[in-house]
């Protein structure tokens, strides 16, 4: 009898050995790095609140009339039943793509900043999938800035994904506190979650400011506390401020120092020297 069940069992040992070691494999591959990035690599764009899929049609015409190769411009906007609209191009053949990811409700606050990354994290997965990307870059306008940072820590997937840079403009992290010693509930998350930045994040946060108090929207404080959440995190974090002319929170983004910096440091074009009306801090 003793002799019958030995093989039994050291059959059935093998059989669940073998279903571990394929649920293990198959898991394994399903978080595996991608071992290349894909050819495509495009800008992500992420308005603020009240904000629609329109909003950096201004920022996009001046990148493209500065640089030697035009690039299209994807218009995205997710509705609430989580179906998406679009307008506008995708032309993978050209240099950097932009998308736009906008939403149908565009409201303020720190519950709609949850929903909205939501359903960027939602936007994300089809788009990837249906345009081949596995790596981007970003830039968030105010409360878009928000977004990408809740997506971040949330529901960005290191293994099937890479963020190559993250640029913020005028993005409120504490809203509208001046007293850093004041933290809003959102800043306070986004600071206990922060360990979820990727390590390779490489981080602008800008902020417009003609007395260095605010933009006529968001406090300077309030951009400057977004320091809190990825220094030490991000692989580097830089703060920049832009004064002087069209620096009003709504002109921002099409800013032309603002739109230089978005050459530099995100296309990577470095055809303008940094001007005495933009200050780098590290």
């Amino acid at each position: 009898m003793l002799k019958w069940l030995r093989p039994l069992i050291l059959l059935l040992l093998i059989g669940l050995l073998g279903i571990f070691g394929l649920r293990w494999t198959q898991q394994n591959m399903r978080n595996a790095i991608p071992s290349a990035n894909s050819r495509v690599s495009p800008i992500i764009l992420v308005p603020g609140s009240s904000a629609t899929q329109e909003r950096f049609d201004a920022m996009v015409n001046e990148l493209n009339n500065k640089t030697k190769t035009t690039s299209s411009l994807l218009k995205v906007t997710v509705h609430t039943d989580n179906h998406l609209s679009y307008s506008g191009t995708f032309e993978p053949g050209r240099s950097h793509p932009y998308i736009v990811i906008a939403f149908e409700n565009n409201d303020d606050g720190y519950s709609n900043i949850k929903k909205q990354a939501a359903w960027f994290n939602h936007a994300m997965t089809i788009l990837s999938a249906r345009y081949h990307f596995n790596h981007f870059s970003a830039i968030g306008h105010s409360n878009g800035g928000l977004v990408l940072t809740r997506y971040l820590e949330k529901y960005f997937n290191q293994q099937k994904m890479r963020i190559n840079t993250l640029m913020t403009i005028a993005s409120p992290y504490n809203f509208s506190e001046t007293n850093i010693d004041k933290r809003t509930q959102m800043l306070t998350d986004l600071i206990h979650d922060n360990k979820k930045i990727p390590s390779n994040l490489v981080m602008y946060s800008v902020a417009g400011t003609e007395n260095y108090n605010n933009d006529g929207t968001v406090p300077f404080a309030s951009v400057e506390a977004g320091k809190y959440i990825f220094q030490k995190q991000a692989k580097n974090y830089t703060q920049i401020t832009v004064t002087g002319e069209d620096t009003t929170h709504h002109d921002l983004p099409q800013n032309g120092e603002i739109v230089s910096l978005i050459q530099q440091y995100v296309l990577h074009i470095s055809n303008t020297k940094q001007r005495p009306d933009v200050n780098v801090r590290h």
